[in-house]
């Protein structure tokens, strides 16, 4: 396969996959889902395609910025995207690490990451009196139980669909 081929189907994956990222999270945002200290947000389900594709790292990256425009708030578009991003690194880093076919320790960054950023993006900016250690500990609980009810209630059965699917590999 010609490099510029690879490089346009590495450009075009990412590009649906921030879209995809964009829409699920607006479909969340319909519940009031996401953003805020609770958040569900469905889009983070694809934060683990990284274990397929490396043009999952630019493209759950831009969709998270991009989603995170609508918040109007400014430490959300920096943090939050530099959580998505590292959370993205460290998914495709862990990825061939399986435990019974399921890379189940690559499904962890994004609720760590997340948890730690914007449990304390939402302890520094945006609780009522400042910042606190219990208030982050409170903050950082809370966003990680929804990351991580979305990355393995949901992740697991996305991610043996998209592995019985063989979608990545059709593409690559």
């Amino acid at each position: 396969m010609s490099e510029k081929r690879n490089t346009t189907q590495f450009l075009v994956t990412g590009a649906l996959i921030a879209a995809a990222y964009v829409g699920l999270t607006f479909l969340s945002n319909v519940f009031s889902l996401a953003y805020g200290p609770i958040q569900f947000r469905l889009s983070e389900v694809l934060t683990l395609l990284p274990i397929f594709t490396p043009a999952a790292i630019p493209g759950v990256t831009v969709g998270c910025f991009i989603a995170n425009i609508t918040s109007f708030n400014a430490v959300d578009m920096i943090f939050g995207t530099a959580a998505t991003f590292v959370a993205a690194l460290l998914t495709y880093a862990l990825r061939k690490i399986t435990f019974k076919g399921l890379p189940l320790l690559a499904m962890l960054p994004p609720v760590i990451v997340n948890a730690v950023v914007i449990g304390l993006e939402l302890a520094f900016f945006f609780l009522p009196g400042g910042y606190s250690f219990w208030g982050f500990i409170i903050s950082g609980a809370e966003v990680g139980l929804g990351e991580l009810a979305v990355c393995y209630a949901l992740g697991i059965p996305f991610y043996l669909i998209v592995k019985k699917h063989n979608i990545f590999k059709k593409i690559s």
